[in-house]
């Protein structure tokens, strides 16, 4: 007997690989959609001192990584008007690259998703659940189904980047505290 793939047409072979897997922004994209105000971006690393790290946790309820963070400091003219924070989180399974704004307010600007590699749960990328993120500050929950809505097909992906979104917002405010952003 012969195998299937000697008579399906190539076209049918094609469409059997998956194609959910996809960068939908740059972080140059992300920061001008960020700040379009912004004159020039400054990039820079910083990282949170243990206490840094400890006041993150208990303001999040969430383990706060005293890993690098990687940011774009929005400059118009010499004056800060935010910072772009970038992270990465896990879906379901895969990584969810995506970056946070964040104005001089401590108000988020806006989410973007730069790389989305699930095969389920896309609608992480649709403008209207990642605008529900954009006013919102260290004072709101930043939590799914209590501020944030969640998405039926994308509950891991919705609740993961939420999370990651209210732990850069507390990494930022502890920073500016500091006085080191």
């Amino acid at each position: 007997m012969k195998s299937v793939l000697t008579w399906l047409p190539a076209a049918a072979i094609v469409m059997v690989a998956p194609a959910y897997a996809g960068q939908y922004a740059t972080v140059d994209e992300a920061a001008k959609r960020a700040f379009p105000e912004a004159t020039s971006f400054k990039e820079s690393v910083f990282q949170l001192s243990a206490e840094q790290v400890s006041a993150v946790a208990a303001a999040t309820g969430l383990p706060a990584r005293p890993a690098l963070w990687r940011s774009l400091t929005a400059m118009n003219g010499d004056k800060p008007v935010g910072l772009l924070v970038l992270d990465g989180v896990i879906g379901k399974f895969e990584l969810i690259d995506y970056a946070v704004g964040i104005g001089a307010d401590g108000k988020i600007r806006n989410v973007e998703i730069l790389a989305y590699r699930e095969s389920h749960g896309y609608e992480v990328r649709l403008p209207a659940w990642r605008k529900q993120f954009v006013g919102k500050d260290k004072s709101d929950k930043l939590r799914v189904s209590e501020d944030i809505a969640s998405i039926s097909s994308a509950t891991m992906s919705a609740t993961h980047i939420t999370d990651g979104v209210r732990r850069i917002v507390a990494v930022v405010a502890q920073m500016k505290s500091a006085g080191t952003l």
